[in-house]
């Protein structure tokens, strides 16, 4: 039962390696230029930007125009009629300001299109060398496999021979079926991982990643002063120049309003210069009006808000910052600290297991040590290349995390 099941395991494997097989290879820099110009969020954050644009030239909107008409005892016992056209507009100055906020706006829009881009190559590159990551754990994975397969056929002839117990042979056993379990799990997250990188890319083709290094490389021009030119701050700097460009708008709308109008009117009978006229006859006037906000209470309350909104924008801009700032540092520690590890692991660590595999294999081919005693030695190899993965893959995470923060991807 227990080859059975191992033979199902192998076989549920192989389907997945046929699929991998058919994978297409992708470097890092295609792979990011494909979500730049197919990812659907930063379409969306493009769209808003243009939307933004559009709104400018609304910034000069004028009230709806007023057209009247009058007919009756206007002016005298008779019958006349007035037909007048009137227009109301803010001060001048509101409309220039106005147009001063939409362009803010829009230049708000602009730059979280950028951070927005900054983010999805974060999260393209998090991906990317997460399936590396999978890749490289699979890779040792099957090599343990292939490992535990020679020794658990050699534990079946011992065991048929007479040579061992059942112990060695079932310890065989358990060993390759856990091997083969986890190469199953770790399918399965490659295809969650796999499925989110090409939603990033929104594409219906099925990539790998193609690198040349397993080790990401720390752009040496890296430092803390560019963390100021990180795009969220960007767009928090700007944020404020919008809520600047709101608080002078709001202060201008207590300016005074304008109206301009023309009337045509019938004047019949008997007028002031005592001379006769009829309907046929007609009369002009111009109208101006000035509109004083005596009550301009709810408009300094806008004011006092808005300023209020001054304040928070810039809160946040100095949050924001720190934020960053404390991020990089830790990054960097972290980086320094992955340095150290990475170098043991080459210099000492990774020599050692392959001693260490070297050795175990020659003691139990010469009876110096029992299958259990290989077991052990083999797992602490297995141990040491796998710790190595992880380091290597924190080391990237972190590559990526101090790029992201300089906006050096």
């Amino acid at each position: 039962m227990k080859n059975t099941k191992i033979k199902i395991i192998s076989a549920f494997f192989c389907v997945f390696c046929g699929i991998l097989n058919a994978q297409t290879p992708i470097t890092l820099q295609i792979a990011m230029e494909t979500a730049l110009k197919n990812n659907s969020s930063l379409k969306s954050e493009r769209l808003k930007a243009d939307y933004q644009q559009k709104l400018i030239k609304s910034a000069t909107t004028l009230p709806a125009t007023n057209i009247i008409a009058d007919y009756g005892q206007i002016n005298s016992f008779y019958n006349d009629n007035r037909i007048g056209i009137s227009q109301s507009f803010n001060f001048p100055t509101v409309y220039s300001r106005q147009k001063k906020l939409f362009k803010e706006e829009w230049q708000t829009g602009t730059l979280n299109v950028t951070m927005k881009e900054a983010e999805l190559k974060k999260a393209v590159s998090q991906s990317f060398y997460t399936l590396v990551y999978l890749s490289e754990k699979e890779k040792l994975l099957q090599k343990s496999d292939t490992l535990f397969l020679e020794f658990q056929k050699k534990a079946n002839l011992r065991f048929q021979k007479g040579e061992s117990n059942i112990l060695e042979k079932t310890t065989a056993e358990t060993q390759r079926g856990n091997i083969l379990l986890q190469l199953i799990q770790l399918q399965q997250e490659k295809e969650m991982v796999k499925s989110q990188f090409k939603l990033l890319l929104n594409s219906e083709s099925d990539f790998i990643p193609k690198v040349a290094n397993l080790k990401l490389i720390l752009d040496k021009t890296i430092d803390s002063t560019l963390v100021a030119q990180h795009p969220n701050l960007k767009v928090l700097e700007q944020q404020k120049k919008v809520s600047l460009a709101l608080t002078k708008l709001e202060k201008s709308k207590l300016l005074p309003s304008l109206t301009l109008g023309y009337n045509n009117t019938s004047i019949t009978g008997t007028g002031a210069n005592d001379v006769v006229y009829d309907k046929s006859t007609r009369f002009q006037s111009g109208q101006i009006g000035l509109g004083i906000p005596l009550f301009g209470g709810s408009q300094k309350a806008k004011i006092a808000a808005s300023k209020i909104g001054e304040s928070i924008s810039e809160n946040e801009y100095q949050r924001e910052k720190l934020v960053l700032q404390t991020q990089f540092q830790n990054a960097i520690s972290q980086y320094r600290s992955d340095l150290e590890k990475l170098d043991y692991f080459e210099k000492t660590a990774l020599p050692n297991a392959k001693i260490i595999i070297e050795t175990a294999n020659k003691q139990f081919y010469n009876g110096d040590i029992n299958y259990l005693d290989w077991v052990l030695l083999i797992n602490q190899s297995i141990a040491i290349k796998s710790n190595y993965i992880d380091t290597v893959i924190h080391h990237n995470e972190i590559i990526i995390q101090l790029n992201y923060l300089t906006s050096k991807q």
